[in-house]
C-alpha cells in the first residue's frame, strides 16, 4: 500500500483490460456492480460466488474482474473503476482521506509461517529473506508484527500473490520461508511434512480480506449493497452450519465450477478446516472486527495512531451489515 498513490494511471488501466481477458462474468455494462478480486477465482473465493449467485437471485446485476493483487484492486475503487473491492485498505483510507469504508469481513488472518528444514522457530528467519502475498496486504503486516513482538527484521520480501503459488514456490526451492493460509498450510505438510515446518505462530483474529467501496457510492446504490451484504450473510451463516453447502450450490458452469477437478473435490475439506480454524465470522465482523483491526493494523504499521483513539466509523460503514444481521 505504501506505492498506491505512486503508480501511474495507465498501468491500472491496462491491468484492468487484461484482466478482463479471464475475470468478467457478465458483459460490462456502467449500472452493474463492478467487483474488484484481488485474484483470480480459487478454492478461497468458492464462498463468495455462491453469494453472488444468490445475489443474483435477488436482482443484483454485477461484474467481476481479477486484478493481479490488491494494491490494483484498491487503486481501482479510488479511481472511480470498480465499485466495489476485496482487501484490507486502511492505510489508504487514512491516509488519502478518501471516503472509501469496509462493509464486511470476509476473512480474518489466520495465516501460518512455513520453511524448510532450515529454520525451526520465527527467530531463525532473523535477517532472512520471505515470500509474502502482497505489498501492503495481510501477509506483509504479519511479517511486520512479528518483526515488532519479536524483535527481529526479515531480509528481503518478495511479493507472490496466492498461497498455493507460494507453497509451490516453497516446493521448487525459490524460498526457504513464507506465510501462507490454513488450507496450503494443511496440503503442505500432507505432501511433504518431512521437509518443512510450521513455525509457532501467536493468534490473529483481525481481517484478512474485508468488502470495501466508496462510501458515497455505497449511499447512492444502498439497494445493490444490501443485497450484496444480505447474500453474504447468509451464506456465511449457512455454512457454519454446514461447511458442504459451498460445494453443493457452486454453479458448475460458474467460474469456480471450472477450477480443476481435484480443487472441487477439496472444496467441502477446505471449509470444514476453515470453519474449525475459526476463519470466518458468520456475522461479518462489524465492531467487533473493526476493533480488532484497528489495534492490529497500527501494530502492523498500516496506521498512524494509538488505536483507542482511532475512530471505527472512519474505517467502517456498519448500515449494510446491520440491517442483514437483524
Amino acid at each position: 500500500m505504501k506505492h498506491l498513490f505512486a503508480r501511474a494511471a495507465h498501468a491500472i488501466a491496462a491491468m484492468v483490460m487484461a484482466a478482463t481477458l479471464f475475470g468478467v462474468a457478465t458483459s460490462a455494462q456502467a449500472e452493474k456492480l463492478r467487483i474488484a478480486l484481488a485474484e483470480p477465482p480459487s478454492d478461497e473465493l468458492a464462498h463468495i460466488f455462491v453469494a453472488l449467485d444468490r445475489a443474483k437471485k435477488m436482482g443484483l446485476d454485477f461484474e467481476w474482474t481479477a486484478f493481479a493483487d490488491e494494491e490494483l484492486a484498491i487503486q481501482a475503487i479510488l479511481s472511480g473503476q470498480m465499485d466495489i473491492g476485496f482487501g484490507t485498505p486502511y492505510s489508504v483510507m487514512q491516509r488519502s482521506k478518501a471516503p472509501v469504508r469496509i462493509i464486511f469481513q470476509m476473512s480474518k488472518l489466520k495465516f501460518f509461517p512455513v520453511s524448510s528444514k532450515k529454520y525451526s522457530k520465527l527467530e531463525h528467519l532473523n535477517g532472512e529473506p520471505i515470500m509474502l502475498h502482497s505489498r501492503g496486504g495481510g501477509t506483509d503486516s504479519i511479517a511486520n508484527v512479528i518483526e515488532d513482538k519479536l524483535g527481529i527484521k526479515f531480509g528481503k520480501r518478495s511479493y507472490v500473490p496466492g498461497s498455493s503459488n507460494r507453497v509451490a514456490a516453497l516446493m521448487a526451492g525459490q524460498t526457504d520461508a513464507t506465510i501462507v493460509d490454513l488450507s496450503n498450510k494443511n496440503k503442505l505438510m500432507k505432501i511433504a511434512g518431512d521437509k518443512f515446518n510450521v513455525l509457532p505462530m501467536f493468534d490473529v483474529d483481525a481481517s484478512d480480506e474485508a468488502l470495501f467501496a466508496n462510501l458515497d457510492w455505497m449511499k447512492k446504490n444502498s439497494e445493490a449493497v444490501d443485497i450484496f451484504v444480505t447474500a453474504l450473510v447468509g451464506v456465511y451463516r449457512d455454512m457454519h452450519k454446514d461447511p458442504t453447502m459451498v460445494k453443493r450450490e457452486t454453479d458448475p458452469n460458474g467460474p469456480i465450477g471450472q477450477l480443476p477437478k481435484e480443487v472441487l473435490d477439496g472444496l467441502d475439506g477446505f471449509f470444514q478446516e476453515a470453519i474449525e480454524g475459526g476463519l470466518y465470522d458468520p456475522n461479518g465482523g462489524g465492531m467487533k472486527a473493526a476493533k480488532a483491526d484497528l489495534e492490529w493494523y497500527s501494530k502492523a504499521g498500516q496506521l498512524q495512531g494509538d488505536p483507542a483513539s482511532l475512530n471505527p466509523e472512519d474505517f467502517w460503514y456498519f448500515e449494510p451489515l446491520n440491517k442483514a444481521t437483524k
